[in-house]
């Protein structure tokens, strides 16, 4: 059940960004492309689920709706409680409308952390309005969580906070501090919070601990206050973004991007094996046969990171990277190999010519490369039926001196 803090006396204690928590929508700063949602919530609300970065006001705005609508507003967490505490926590709230006639919000946040069969119970409750619910998630809901959820609720997106939003947000904080001393360090709070207004808040409060004397060495205060506050979630899209990018950047042979990408996921504590996994298989998807040493280097990387560890991995993973991305590309082989196994998947099964058998009569017939002239004679391989090419050599570094010299020996 919300708690309310000016009736408990506990308003002293409590986190500068809970103490600030709007009350209206008229006090909730930023989400202009929404507003016109925002507003249709609180005067019909349905079933929705809120998603964006962190501090955006997903809490908030459940909050924003249970003031609104007179419901008691009853919070739980995905991340740290189960499916027998939800049950218990919705039995309660049935029990009180039922006596009380007490009409409910059932707000659960992080709402992805649920696996397919938690978010399966919610639906009976949602299908007969036995409560109103709000989901707040920082995945993005299509793949986070189930279409069966999704189709029972409203989809909000809630956008990254700009600057100027931070640092109206920042001014509020100040004047509930009593420390207007501080306002030359608010456009650097905005600028370095990532659009999260209550990451910005909690610096501002650690920023009001600094005495008179630190706060003059405004460089090292922003360094202390900042030094470990970059956003890098290994389990979250942030996750999935800057790895995609790292990829990409090889790909494009970009080595000074791929160095940054490779020291964003170290700085944020990303495994390093992971790192070398996706190097390896870049080198067989897009590196290829046009440096035919790249998978190997990929491996002996592999192997050195983990017998290294951090931080001399981190050498280990930028000699790969920059070598992979320095490489020419191909992608031939990856293109093959898909174009065979679909082959195979559109047809019946396929029969070895019997000179190729290992028990057909017919293998009598096979003729042994190795006893002719350069190691190759005219022999068919494929079977008759078949007539496809999977293989599209390309022509960029050692793939294109290996298909001369296959063209030389077969004459194709």
């Amino acid at each position: 059940m919300q708690l309310n803090a000016f009736d408990t006396g506990l308003l002293h204690d409590m986190p500068l960004a809970a103490k600030l928590r709007p009350k209206t929508l008229d006090q909730f700063f930023g989400q202009p492309k929404i507003r016109t949602q925002l507003e249709k919530l609180t005067s019909h609300p349905r079933h929705v689920v809120f998603w964006g970065p962190p501090g955006t006001g997903k809490t908030t705005l459940a909050h924003i709706v249970s003031g609104k609508i007179g419901r008691e507003l009853h919070l739980f967490s995905a991340v740290t409680s189960g499916i027998p505490e939800l049950k218990r926590l919705i039995q309660e709230m049935l029990d009180r409308r039922n006596q009380f006639g007490k009409e409910a919000i059932l707000f659960i946040d992080e709402i992805h952390r649920f696996n397919k069969s938690q978010q399966d119970a919610l639906l009976p409750y949602l299908e007969n309005g036995d409560f109103l619910f709000i989901g707040a998630t920082t995945e993005y809901p299509h793949t986070s969580l189930n279409k069966a959820l999704i189709s029972r609720v409203s989809l909000i997106e809630l956008v990254q906070l700009t600057g100027n939003d931070l640092e109206q947000i920042l001014n509020r904080g100040l004047a509930d501090l009593g420390r207007p001393e501080l306002s030359a360090y608010v456009p650097e709070l905005a600028r370095l919070s990532n659009g999260d207004a209550r990451f910005a808040l909690n610096q501002l409060a650690r920023l009001a601990a600094f005495t008179e004397h630190e706060l003059t060495q405004k460089e090292r205060v922003l360094k202390e206050l900042f030094e470990h506050a970059r956003q890098y979630d290994r389990n979250a899209n942030r996750h999935y973004d800057v790895i995609s990018a790292f990829i990409k950047s090889i790909r494009g042979s970009d080595p000074d991007a791929a160095l940054l990408y490779l020291a964003i996921m170290l700085d944020g504590g990303e495994e390093p094996e992971f790192i070398a996994r996706r190097l390896m298989v870049l080198a067989s998807e897009d590196v290829g046969l046009a440096n035919s040493q790249a998978l190997q280097v990929t491996s002996n990387a592999h192997y050195v990171v983990k017998q290294l560890g951090m931080p001399e991995a981190r050498i280990t993973l930028a000699q790969a990277t920059v070598f992979l991305a320095l490489s020419p590309k191909s992608n031939s082989v990856y293109l093959a190999v898909d174009a065979a196994l679909a082959f195979v998947k559109e047809n019946p099964t396929i029969e070895v010519p019997g000179h190729l058998s290992n028990v057909s009569p017919d293998k009598k017939n096979y003729k042994y490369p190795h006893s002719y002239p350069l190691h190759w004679v005219e022999q068919r391989y494929l079977p008759v039926a078949v007539r496809e090419k999977f293989l599209i050599p390309g022509e960029t570094g050692s793939e294109k001196v290996l298909v001369e010299q296959w063209k030389s020996v077969t004459k194709k």
